[in-house]
């Protein structure tokens, strides 16, 4: 939901700026390159000790470390969010996201009204372009004002259920990147590039896969640097025009510390610390152990380009020296993880750096000398209660708790899940109370059982996950993504029934998610039980606002129910409204070969596979559309690639094993039908299980 920024937000800003020098650090003064070049690289799910130039020696990361050691490394950097459209918010904006409003990955969006430094530098006669790597950063959410292109072109239609996030390879989106900033060559540019290579699940691709086999995050983190090569090199090498350069992450990851698996629930250095270099004509290469946050990365680009730095903003460049009062007093640096609070109900986490020392405000208050304990192994808060109370009292009253939030979409929910977490309704009221038994840190062993029935689901290990949902809402009986996750799992063991009854036992337990109604509407329609299908998602589509998934439920539904022409009235409003969701003209495929239409229903499946080519079920589906138009020859090859993408697309395996036979290719049929036979769900495909024994039988050895 797009929210106008609060003029008192902006009116009074009480945290004071950050670029302050510690003590002994002495900052050169700011260098000015009017008209040169920007590049700001954004890694995320980078933490500040995975790289070469911090000193990890388990790591290769080349470019980074030939950029670290011609620029300025800002080693007490830290973000003020741990998830991904927040934190980028922040980076853009300069402002706190209690400012621009932006506070979790999905159901919030930035406002127009909020201008970022892609609008500031537009205005300044710069040629701005971005190219983002994952859906998190999906122009939907609003970061794209102010860039002329855009490219958030990952492949759309991800299978939710297998819990897929749209994303594509740092290669392919620095090669993006490339082909823009030579196209603009000439003018001022200012280019801003994403990674999500390290972001999990880590599956590096080769060498790294194999180089990295014990620490595969780590081979994600090389092949990122990798991949930056071929942007960054030819800087490095000299001979461009003058550019300032600054590489970032939005976020860490804790990769087990303090019981957290990845990232999204905390706020421990492991998450909150990013690396931060600043790359740049006049820029002396050095080591800078000043506070750094990424509210300053705005001013800093502005006043190095000396562009004026809008009034209001919290941060101040990284490039200016400091004053001695500013070394004797560091600024503070908020910072909040509220994924949990507004999805699941937990208790809201929120905190401030000062000096070192680390506040985080929740039932169970922690405080930490950072200098002297970096693991954060030993909490303070009862042996130093005025410093506490003291960075406590200093939160920003403008954080207000809950924050206004919109409507979640089912890719959104899919990343949420993804990561363990449900998809909105769990945020409690502003006067909630919450106590220790809301606390995160007496919750991680729910959060670890979601994210290891997740992965469970993922590896097709399906009875082990239906343990670790049940598990889990044995101690949390209001954790919706444990349903949902139990009833998809559920499904995928042939066990429907149980299925629904689990969907139903979260609704009586009060948790009624649209995501939840969508879900067993899906499951009633699977049953056969079409007419109860319709009713349940019906009103769910009728709101004006009603997304893809949705109408995509309820068209499914309404064919089931022989109802194809209300049906196909459905989807095309759904395509009409998402043009680049590839599942509402996959539906329609399948509604048109109802209707014995597959001219119709070719041109519908061909336009979901533009836009997306991996999609199993368009593949399967358009080889019946073709088996009737083009003959055998077109449709085996469509089925193929549908059991390539996916082997479980059982159908496809009984389609290519029949025709083939029939086609006089005797070898490609037996492979197609001893895989059917080996694989398929016997309560789902008895009767075909049968035929294919028949005809392999048949068939010549």
């Amino acid at each position: 939901m797009r929210r106008s920024l609060r003029l008192a937000l902006v009116a009074v800003l009480i945290l004071a700026t950050g670029c302050r020098s510690g003590p002994g650090t002495a900052a050169p003064a700011a260098p000015v390159h009017e008209g040169a070049d920007v590049i700001l690289v954004t890694i995320d799910t980078l933490r500040a000790d995975a790289v070469g130039f911090a000193g990890n020696r388990r790591v290769e990361t080349p470019t980074l470390d030939r950029l670290a050691a011609a620029g300025r490394v800002f080693d007490g950097a830290h973000a003020h969010n741990v998830v991904t459209l927040p934190s980028h918010a922040n980076i853009l904006t300069g402002l706190y996201p209690y400012q621009h409003g932006v506070r979790d990955n999905s159901g919030f969006a930035l406002s127009p009204k909020v201008p970022t430094l892609a609008t500031l530098l537009k205005r300044a006669g710069y040629a701005t372009g971005a190219v983002v790597g994952a859906f998190p950063l999906d122009a939907s959410f609003g970061l794209n004002q102010g860039f002329d292109l855009y490219d958030d072109h990952f492949p759309r239609g991800s299978r939710a259920e297998e819990f897929v996030i749209a994303e594509r390879r740092g290669d392919q989106v620095v090669a993006a990147a490339r082909v823009w900033w030579e196209a603009q060559k000439g003018r001022r540019r200012f280019l801003w590039v994403h990674l999500y290579d390290p972001h999990a699940a880590y599956d590096p691709p080769e060498p790294f896969a194999s180089r990295y086999r014990d620490n595969p995050y780590l081979g994600e983190v090389a092949a990122a640097d990798s991949f930056l090569a071929p942007l960054l090199d030819p800087l490095l090498a000299g001979g461009q025009p003058p550019a300032l350069v600054i590489v970032t992450a939005d976020h860490g990851e804790s990769l087990g510390e303090h019981g957290e698996l990845t990232h999204g629930l905390f706020a421990y250095e492991g998450t909150l610390k990013v690396p931060l270099v600043v790359w740049g004509a006049g820029i002396a290469p050095s080591r800078d152990h000043r506070s750094a946050r990424h509210v300053d990365i705005v001013p800093t680009v502005l006043s190095y380009l000396r562009l004026a730095v809008p009034a209001g903003l919290p941060g101040a460049s990284l490039l200016a020296p400091a004053s001695p009062r500013e070394a004797s007093s560091p600024g503070d640096s908020y910072f909040e993880s509220l994924s949990a609070s507004l999805n699941r109900g937990w208790a809201p986490l929120r905190g401030l750096l000062r000096q070192g020392e680390k506040v985080i405000d929740l039932p169970v208050p922690e405080l930490y000398d950072l200098p002297n304990d970096p693991r954060e192994e030993h909490n303070r808060y009862a042996e130093d209660r005025r410093t506490a109370h003291d960075l406590r009292a200093a939160l920003p009253r403008e954080s207000v708790w809950p924050p206004p939030r919109g409507t979640v979409s089912a890719e959104g929910e899919a990343r949420l899940r993804s990561l363990g977490y449900s998809t909105g309704g769990g945020a409690k009221p502003a006067a909630t109370t919450y106590t220790a038994a809301d606390d995160p840190k007496n919750l991680i062993g729910v959060d670890r059982k979601m994210h290891q029935a997740i992965d469970a689901y993922s590896r097709h290990r399906y009875e082990e996950a239906v343990r670790l949902c049940r598990e889990a809402l044995a101690e949390r009986p209001d954790l919706a993504d444990a349903y949902q996750n139990l009833a998809l799992s559920l499904q995928q063991l042939e066990r429907p029934d149980e299925a629904v009854e689990a969907l139903r036992s979260a609704l009586r337990h009060g948790v009624g998610q649209e995501s939840i109604r969508r879900q067993l509407g899906l499951a009633l329609a699977e049953l056969g039980r079409s007419a109860e299908a319709v009713s349940l998602l019906e009103p769910l589509a009728s709101s004006p606002q009603a997304d893809a998934a949705t109408l995509n439920a309820l068209g499914i539904a309404l064919s089931d129910a022989g109802r194809h022409g209300d049906a196909a009235a459905v989807l095309q409003r759904a395509t009409a409204a998402y043009p680049n969701d590839p599942k509402g003209f996959e539906t329609l495929g399948i509604v048109a070969l109802r209707m014995d239409q597959p001219e119709m229903a070719r041109t519908q499946l061909q336009h979901a596979l533009a836009l997306n080519p991996n999609l199993p079920i368009s593949w399967n589906t358009l080889g019946v559309a073709r088996f009737r138009l083009e003959g055998p020859a077109a449709a085996l090859d469509a089925w193929e690639r549908s059991v390539a993408i996916d082997p479980r697309q059982y159908d496809a395996l009984f389609n290519i094993g029949l025709v083939a036979a029939q086609a006089g290719r005797p070898a490609q049929a037996r492979q197609a039908l001893s895989r059917f036979v080996a694989t398929a769900p016997p309560a789902r495909f008895g009767d075909d299980l049968r035929r294919a024994r028949q005809l392999l039988a048949q068939l010549p050895s």
